[in-house]
């Protein structure tokens, strides 16, 4: 790959309160897929001049049109990738039921390698059109078809943590490891697998890395989640990703829990005495948790992976985002598909804000602290460091992603917000000129994929609509 120069509108998130949105920047990808330099505010009349400063002579610059502009990828740190096909069904339902009656027969469809085979390259393509460049992939139960699926998003380009479902009791007949060390030999398999793909020359870690994935306590023995401590302790760097508090009829559920793990004070304490509560550790949803559970989650500093549409669309629940933030908790979003509708982060952004917006209602006219984000709407800012920069934080990849610095890889988005990409929701930029900040917003709130013209990671174009297959 040739070092190629950026020119134009460029939006970089810096923290929950604050972002820049930079109309003139000029950014230089090296060939190794990393940037090289920024300089922020560059005259039409001085760019080749600025390159030239920089060594960049003879180098294809890429002028941005009006209405266009860059920011980082999306991170979606929870979503299934099996659940894809049934995206819209079963609304009828909460989660339990829906479980039973959409969820676990479709999963349980993979137990086909051939099926995973015919599905998952377009799953992979819907989700990276969608702007999402680094995904956490609940797989299902199923060794060969969770290695198809590590190996599709590979060959995609993709970032991506790619998991297998650890689930050996409380689970359909259909749908269930035979034992503990049936599902603990599988997952080291699937690790195996995923570490021997070709690695990327560049990149600071592998694009595609294993993450352990118990689904959630109740479905893993005590013997499963012992072994899985094991298996996370001969790896501090190694991913965890799992369920908890996701439903209101889990108090029941949790003091089934409780039944089940005794000598655990809270089912998030079931994670930490089994050893799988740690800084790299993502915790789907996190709707009902109580004091003691945040606090813990914030010693451990492992962090929650919102899922708005979801917990929505399952009557879950609102949660309460800010509160998290105010305890010093990492925070990130999630689809969920298919309990979300949507493999899209813009879906969760809009759904997030409604959900922060729906908690400041509930305390309308109280006092809230200066800086505090507790019972207050999530901003255009914040949201953007959800969606980008705290998915890498979450990840624990936020030193080599997730926002435009020297160093860092280049996953990018190039954003359209005119009216020729198509999008009938949008009114065009070119018809109704917007400072950058308004083009964000307007693209959070109205935008789809048709607003995506390319999505690159490692510095290489890997999906949007001008992405040829």
């Amino acid at each position: 790959m040739s070092p190629i120069v950026y020119y134009g509108a460029v939006i970089n998130p810096v923290s929950l309160t604050s972002l820049k949105a930079l109309p003139r920047c000029l950014l230089a990808v090296a060939s190794t897929g990393n940037i090289d330099w920024i300089v922020e505010d560059v005259e039409d009349s001085m760019v080749q001049e600025t390159m030239a400063a920089h060594g960049y002579i003879d180098v294809d610059v890429v002028c941005l049109r009006e209405g266009e502009f860059l920011m980082p990828g999306f991170f979606d740190t929870h979503t299934h990738a099996p659940q894809v096909p049934n995206m819209g069904s079963g609304q009828q339902y909460e989660l339990l039921d829906w479980l039973e009656n959409i969820t676990f027969p479709m999963e349980s469809r993979f137990s086909d390698p051939e099926y995973a085979r015919s599905t998952y390259p377009s799953v992979v393509r819907r989700i990276i059109d969608s702007g999402t460049t680094t995904c956490c992939y609940f797989g299902t139960i199923h060794l060969e078809a969770t290695k198809i699926l590590a190996e599709i998003v590979h060959e995609s380009g993709q970032r991506a943590f790619v998991g297998k479902c650890n689930m050996n009791q409380n689970s359909p007949a259909h749908y269930i490891e035979p034992s503990a060390d049936a599902s603990i030999s599988a997952t080291k398999t699937l690790f195996s697998h995923i570490k021997q793909l070709p690695p990327h020359p560049h990149s600071a870690e592998p694009l595609v890395q294993p993450i352990l994935t118990p689904r959630f306590a109740i479905t893993c023995t005590s013997a499963l989640l012992k072994s899985l401590g094991e298996l996370a302790a001969s790896d501090p760097n190694l991913r965890i990703q799992t369920h908890v508090s996701e439903n209101p009829d889990e108090p029941s559920k949790i003091a089934f829990t409780m039944s089940l793990f005794p000598e655990c004070s809270s089912y998030t304490g079931v994670y930490e005495t089994y050893g799988i509560l740690r800084e790299n550790t993502i915790l789907a949803h996190g709707v009902h948790l109580n004091d003691e559970e945040l606090a813990l989650i914030a010693k451990r500093r492992a962090g929650i992976s919102h899922c708005p549409t979801s917990n929505f669309n399952l009557n879950s629940g609102v949660a309460p985002i800010g509160l998290y933030l105010d305890r010093g908790i990492k925070v990130a979003l999630g689809t969920d598909v298919s309990g979300g509708y949507s493999p899209s982060i813009l879906n969760a952004i809009q759904n997030a804000s409604i959900a922060s917006k729906v908690i400041a209602m509930r305390h309308r006219g109280e006092a809230a602290a200066p800086g505090a984000f507790s019972n207050r709407q999530l901003s255009v800012a914040s949201l953007l460091y959800l969606s980008t920069l705290g998915g890498a934080e979450l990840c624990n990849v936020e030193k080599s992603v997730g926002s435009f610095s020297t160093g860092m890889s280049f996953d990018a988005l190039v954003v359209s917000v005119r009216n020729d990409a198509g999008n009938p929701a949008m009114w065009g930029s070119d018809s109704a000129p917007r400072d950058l900040a308004g083009m964000l917003e307007q693209f959070f709130f109205t935008g789809d994929d048709r607003n995506i013209s390319r999505v690159y990671v490692q510095g290489k174009l890997i999906g949007g609509t001008v992405f040829t297959r």
